[in-house]
């Protein structure tokens, strides 16, 4: 169904920039980086599928059944989303708040071109009816300038809601927790303005040169733009071996070498941010022991300090054994939304997530992610992203702290500042101007 054809790298960072740029000519692109972060075990250092052959793009209703069918129809690779609001999808839930964005619930397609690069080479996978390409277009990475960053005009974003409302509604989440409700659930915040021009690609590059997380992701389909420094992995199969790295606790960088090693240390003995993490890792171990081989569920790492340039992060790995008969499709519904994103009783903290939270979180903390044409697969977690919708010219990002019996409303609300700070960043032009 595929050709396929491997090159050598004389230097692959910069082939890896030179790819970028020359993918960014096509309609449907997903380009996906580790940034070179071993630490991200990912298959692949980066990977650009471009010009969709076929896709599928839906709302939450049956999403998972038809994504199920999709993957197993084309039996190839397909790079795209899932929002957070295909949780209505899998529970019996609804999704009332204000929707700026209006990006589909779902959205995967089939690329004509899939370009992976791992260590110093790097392989083309065409679809055959486009194979006779693969030369010439090798030929034009190489001549392609490296990608610039245009001029944006400095875009301020407004919150949705003011502190003094924002501390209110954790007092009221603080209410759920305190009468036994939930024990823990993910709080958010969205930034918004309206009819802004901006170059997505450019906001990219920028946002992923300040942060280089593990879990990069650049996404246009048609008018729907994800720009991505994700340092969380949701979900990732490679054969029957699944592995989960939810993040729970977070802690500013200094430029300062001693101080920053007392800011991770203390992170690290921090027991209000070790119980977030605790209880997060054992939500994801429930949901993974749904779909696993009985007793193969195992923390291999439990509240590990990653530092990242710009915060320093709890990080727990939860690895399990897929069970005989459970589709790749399955393993992904049985554990989605993700429990960083959610809480803890799952359902619970989704309702009261949804009457605190006033906006529609869409593709904020849903995944973004691909299958390959044996069904693994890997996805992120949709954090530290700007979204963009450039027909009606909305821009949106959130953020969000998981708030615990031990939350204080004002450390919470810093914390959010805190992980605003590179979005905020990128879209005043301050990396631009540096």
């Amino acid at each position: 169904m595929r050709s396929s054809k491997k090159f050598s790298l004389k230097s692959p960072s910069r082939f890896k920039q030179q790819l970028l740029s020359w993918g960014n000519q096509f309609h449907e692109i997903v380009w996906l980086d580790s940034n070179e972060d071993n630490s991200a075990t990912g298959e692949f250092e980066a990977i650009l599928a471009v010009e969709a052959f076929t896709a599928i793009k839906t709302d939450y209703q049956y999403a998972f059944d038809k994504l199920k069918e999709y993957q197993e129809t084309t039996a190839d690779w397909i790079f795209g989303y899932l929002t957070y609001d295909l949780k209505n999808d899998v529970e019996r839930l609804t999704s009332k708040n204000f929707d700026g964005l209006h990006f589909p619930d779902l959205y995967f397609f089939q690329p004509q071109k899939i370009i992976l690069i791992k260590g110093d080479e790097v392989e083309f996978k065409y679809l055959r009816m486009v194979d006779d390409e693969i030369d010439i277009d090798f030929q034009q990475i190489l001549e392609q300038s490296v990608p610039l960053k245009l001029t944006n005009e400095a875009v301020k974003a407004e919150p949705r809601i003011s502190k003094a409302e924002y501390m209110q509604k954790v007092g009221t989440m603080l209410d759920h927790i305190h009468r036994g409700d939930i024990y823990e659930a993910n709080f958010c915040q969205e930034y918004f303005a309206e009819v802004v021009d901006l170059d997505p690609f450019s906001i990219y590059l920028s946002l992923n040169e300040i942060s280089t997380p593990p879990f990069a992701a650049y996404l246009k389909l048609e008018n729907y733009n994800l720009i991505s420094a994700s340092p969380e992995r949701y979900l990732k199969k490679k054969g029957d071996k699944l592995l989960s790295q939810p993040i729970k606790g977070t802690a500013r960088r200094s430029s300062n070498p001693e101080e920053d090693a007392r800011i991770s240390h203390a992170l690290a003995n921090d027991p209000k941010e070790n119980s977030e993490n605790v209880m997060i890792v054992d939500l994801v171990r429930n949901d993974l022991s749904r779909i696993a081989k009985k007793g193969s569920v195992r923390v291999d790492e439990l509240c590990k300090v990653y530092s990242f340039k710009q915060v320093h992060q709890l990080i727990s790995s939860v690895t399990a054994e897929l069970a005989e008969g459970i589709s790749p499709v399955e393993a992904l519904r049985t554990s989605f939304p993700m429990g960083s994103m959610t809480g803890a009783p799952k359902i619970s903290a989704m309702k009261i997530i949804e009457e605190l939270e006033e906006t529609r979180r869409g593709l904020y903390s849903g995944a973004v992610g691909y299958f390959d044409p044996n069904g693994d697969f890997d996805f992120n977690v949709v954090i530290r992203s700007i979204l963009y919708n450039s027909e009606n010219k909305y821009l949106s990002f959130s953020v969000g702290g998981a708030i615990t019996a031990k939350s204080v409303a004002e450390k919470e609300y810093e914390e959010c500042q805190l992980k605003a700070k590179a979005m905020r960043e990128v879209l005043s032009n301050l990396s631009g101007n540096s």
